[in-house]
């Protein structure tokens, strides 16, 4: 193979050579060289991409380590070009198991193999628990990685990087982008459920973690592109070409044996330790937040269980979901997937509501709610575009003279239709089986961290209060003056509200609002909805309906968003991209009254524009 790599280098290299010197035909000669992809062409000479070694130290991570080596092993980087330095000890997990599995599968894939693994304990010494970190933890912590770094040092790799196994580099070419750089540490920004993430801003002046101004804007992408900063972790690239890496340590000994007007006397911390070198040595940290990179892990406090881990892994990867769909796990590495077990979260149902055509959004729902171990109960949508006016009759439909659109100032379309028929039909089947609290979602919408257990959470204190017809677990509110149910309690009282993306409803709230007869003087179920609670603003609409006494509360904060708004990429709705009703509807009877409102409404300067 080497052989070959050398032929082809040389070849090139002739042709280059030869189209310097040469005729128009020549350079289009050029043009049409394939560059091999470990080799970097800068049109006079051609090099091999540099080498790196990716260093990660592993305990009790078999929740992360099926992604983590999926995305590891899916950079697009040359594999020939990276060595790997991978070292597990004391865990209480199969996460070695899981090492073995993948190093064994890649081993002649990349360039060498260092593996090193001591399982005969479960605690280092001075530790009560493993998520504990006391100081001869990071002692040795601080030995491996300073072993590691002196072995690329050894083995001449340009680059190493240091990179935590509950980092996942999501991005395939996040290790090109960062070698591009050209900078002597650099690492990718990656993002958690908060706003942590694997950079400081500021230090203080006893080396520790200070708040800038600036931290919010670079980790929130208000300002974009490579940033100084003081510290990077977890995810650390170092140009080891480079004259003044020779200076950075993780010992604070050896650091102090540089420098005779330095002197460091700070925390034993592998990372502070580093960045402190960095700092001595005149060597720039920089983090590059130019696209979106991957994930990051809060790390455990020291009483915190492991299993605030695992929630943090399931978080992670509904919000992978979210992003790109799916979740990749290599074949070899999906039975050391784990799935919480599937709950309806304490209600008698769950629904969700999803049209047949619109696949993609089922698939999406499916995985996102086995990743949350959410049992649910597929409900097939009325497609509002399939609606015929004959169904439309059967149905007893009949809008509300008033109703015209309050943004677009036009009347309901087919889709808004299908919508309200939809959860209309879930009321039914609420109060046909005796259902006592079911759960109704959308498909389009967007998981907060934590959602599962919020949820529970959230209906327990509930029941504890009482009183409620319906709670909003997802909206958009239209009115800021809403009041607590009780002080301290997670719920208000609702207002003038938008969307029906997730709201919880008693057997009392469906009968309720059955008892309406909303068919009989249809508008959005989001208008009809305020409308029954008595919280909308128009009161000609309101008083189409007498008994306004459901009760109604919202979750506060939210526990779930639309997966996209108004004039996003992306963004597809299925009420608004769908017909207006036609002015031309059949002279049927029982279509009189809904033409006559349409009619009535074109009258008094509506456009009747069809999106």
């Amino acid at each position: 193979m080497e052989c070959v790599k050398i032929f082809i280098i040389l070849f090139l290299t002739f042709l280059f050579k030869y189209s310097t010197t040469s005729d128009n035909t020549s350079d289009e000669l050029q043009d049409e060289i394939i560059i091999p992809k470990d080799i970097i062409s800068d049109n006079n000479q051609l090099y091999k991409k540099p080498s790196v070694m990716i260093v990660t130290l592993v305990r009790n991570k078999a929740h992360t380590l099926p992604l983590f080596l999926t995305y590891l092993e899916e950079q697009k980087y040359p594999k020939d070009r990276i060595s790997l330095y991978f070292v597990t000890d004391h865990n209480i997990d199969n996460s070695r198991e899981i090492l073995d599995v993948w190093l064994a599968k890649v081993q002649s894939l990349y360039h060498s193999i260092h593996y090193q693994y001591d399982d005969s304990k479960k605690l280092r010494k001075g530790e009560t628990n493993v998520t504990h970190w006391p100081d001869e933890r990071f002692k040795d912590i601080i030995k491996l990685k300073e072993n590691a770094l002196e072995y690329a040092r050894q083995s001449w790799t340009d680059f190493v990087f240091f990179l935590d196994a509950d980092a996942l580099l999501t991005t395939d070419d996040t290790l090109d982008m960062m070698i591009s750089l050209n900078k002597p540490i650099v690492a990718p920004m990656l993002v958690s459920e908060g706003l942590y993430s694997n950079f400081w801003c500021g230090m203080s002046l006893d080396y520790y973690y200070r708040r800038t101004d600036d931290y919010k804007k670079i980790r929130n992408h208000e300002l974009v592109g490579e940033h100084i900063v003081p510290m990077v972790h977890s995810a650390v690239l170092v140009d080891l070409r480079r004259v003044r890496s020779d200076y950075l340590t993780f010992n604070a000994t050896k650091l102090n044996n540089f420098y005779n007007d330095k002197y460091f006397d700070g925390p034993m911390d592998d990372i502070i330790i580093f960045a402190i070198s960095a700092k001595y040595s005149r060597t720039d940290m920089i983090i590059s937040n130019t696209k979106f990179y991957g994930y990051i892990f809060v790390p455990l406090d020291q009483d915190d269980p492991l299993e605030k881990d695992y929630e943090q892994i399931l978080n992670t990867k509904v919000a992978i979901v979210h992003r790109y769909d799916e979740v990749r796990v290599l074949p070899e590495l999906k039975s050391f997937v784990k799935y919480p077990p599937m709950s309806r979260l304490t209600f008698s149902e769950i629904f969700m509501i999803n049209l047949k055509r619109r696949t993609e959004r089922k698939l999406k729902m499916d995985m996102t709610l086995k990743e949350l171990g959410i049992e649910y109960t597929y409900f097939e949508a009325v497609d509002g575009k399939k609606l015929t006016d004959d169904e439309i009759a059967a149905k007893g439909i009949k809008l509300m003279p008033e109703y015209e659109d309050p943004y677009h100032k036009r009347p309901m379309k087919l889709g808004e239709i299908g919508c309200f028929l939809s959860h209309y039909m879930i009321w039914q089947k609420i109060v046909e089986n005796n259902l006592q609290e079911v759960l109704i979602l959308e498909d389009d919408i967007k998981f907060e961290p934590y959602f599962r257990e919020h949820a529970i959470q959230m209906m327990e204190e509930a029941r504890r209060i009482g009183g409620y017809d319906l709670i909003y677990f997802g909206r958009k509110r239209l009115d800021d003056n809403e009041e607590f149910i009780e002080e301290n309690s997670k719920f208000v009282k609702v207002s003038y509200t938008y969307w029906t993306l997730a709201y919880a409803i008693t057997l009392e709230g469906a009968k309720k609002l059955l008892a309406a007869e909303p068919l009989k003087k249809l508008l959005p179920v989001d208008e009809f909805l305020p409308i029954m609670f008595n919280q909308h603003p128009n009161d000609t609409w309101k008083f189409n309906y007498q008994n306004r006494n459901l009760v109604a509360w919202s979750v506060n904060p939210l526990l779930l968003y639309p997966t996209h708004y108004t004039g996003e990429e992306g963004y597809i709705s299925d009420t608004e991209d769908s017909k207006q009703i036609e002015l031309d509807l059949l002279a049927d009877k029982s279509l009189k009254n809904m033409k006559e409102n349409i009619l009535h409404q074109a009258q008094h300067g509506h456009d009747g524009s069809e999106l």
